[in-house]
C-alpha cells in the first residue's frame, strides 16, 4: 500500500494517471526539448506539491502517475503543467515557435484515470462496519 500524505488539515492518498499529447501528435519532444520538458514538469510539480510517482516524456505525449494534494483539482494541475511547460518551451526553442506559430504546443484536452489501492469489497466492508453506531443508533446511509 502506498504511503498516505499528511497536510495540516487532511490525510490523503490522491493519485491519478494523466496523459496529454503534442498538437497534431508531432514528434517534437526529442533531444534537448525532451530533457527541458521533463525538467519543467518536475519544477512545476515541486512548486505545486505534486509527487511524480512515474512518468514518461515520449516524442509526442506525456504520461504522468502522480500523487497530488486535495487543494488542487486535476483540471487545475493539468492546466498549470501544460501551460507553464508550453510557454517556456516555446520561448526557449525557436524551432517550436516556428512550427506552433499559434502558440499552442499541446493538444486540447487530456486523459485522466484515478488510481486507488482499495477494492469494492474493502469499501463495502468498511461501509457495513459503519452502518450501526456504537451506541445502537442507526447512522444515516447514503444509497
Amino acid at each position: 500500500m502506498k504511503e498516505q500524505r499528511v497536510g495540516s488539515h487532511s490525510v490523503h492518498q490522491l493519485q491519478v494517471h494523466i496523459v496529454w499529447i503534442t498538437k497534431y501528435r508531432y514528434h517534437v519532444l526529442q533531444a534537448d526539448v525532451q530533457l527541458r520538458c521533463r525538467e519543467l514538469i518536475r519544477q512545476t510539480s515541486d512548486a505545486l506539491d505534486i509527487q511524480i510517482l512515474k512518468g514518461v516524456v515520449s516524442k509526442d505525449h506525456i504520461h504522468l502517475h502522480i500523487s497530488y494534494p486535495p487543494s488542487l483539482s486535476v483540471s487545475d494541475l493539468v492546466k498549470r503543467l501544460k501551460g507553464r511547460s508550453a510557454r517556456m518551451l516555446l520561448q526557449e526553442f525557436p524551432e517550436l515557435k516556428r512550427r506552433y506559430w499559434g502558440g499552442h504546443l499541446w493538444g486540447i484536452g487530456y486523459g485522466c484515470w484515478s488510481i486507488g489501492n482499495i477494492t469494492d469489497e474493502m469499501l463495502q466492508a468498511y461501509l457495513d462496519h459503519h452502518k450501526a453506531h456504537p451506541n445502537g443508533d442507526e447512522n444515516f446511509i447514503l444509497e
